[in-house]
């Protein structure tokens, strides 16, 4: 399905990133580009879903293959910087959230 990460069998790791953006862009269309094109490139990374509305709430899932690998990005010199920016100029709040996927299910007619 287009949009949607190609997901192995579990178990595997996801980062859910819930997020309101400020007004303005401030350089933050760029970094997630960059951001993206980073984490495909990390060890374990698997993939990425995200979607945004016209109010700036935004949710972006990112999927590993193990709790080392979504750690070790966490730390790239450069994803830490936009983690300083997010909070500093493109994030009115959000809520990080990082869950062991223990199963799925594709529909509709996976059950």
């Amino acid at each position: 399905m287009p949009d949607f990460a190609p997901l192995p069998d579990p178990p595997y790791w996801a980062v859910i990133f819930t997020a309101q953006r400020t007004e303005g862009d401030f350089g933050y269309e760029a970094m997630g580009d960059r951001m993206f094109e980073m984490a495909a490139k990390q060890p374990g990374y698997i993939g990425v879903e995200s979607a945004r509305t016209d109010a700036g709430l935004g949710i972006t899932v990112s999927y590993w293959a193990d709790e080392a690998a979504l750690l070790n990005w966490k730390v790239v010199s450069e994803h830490m910087l936009a983690q300083k920016l997010g909070r500093e100029r493109w994030y009115s709040y959000y809520t990080l959230r990082i869950a062991k996927i223990e199963r799925h299910y594709d529909g509709p007619d996976s059950r």
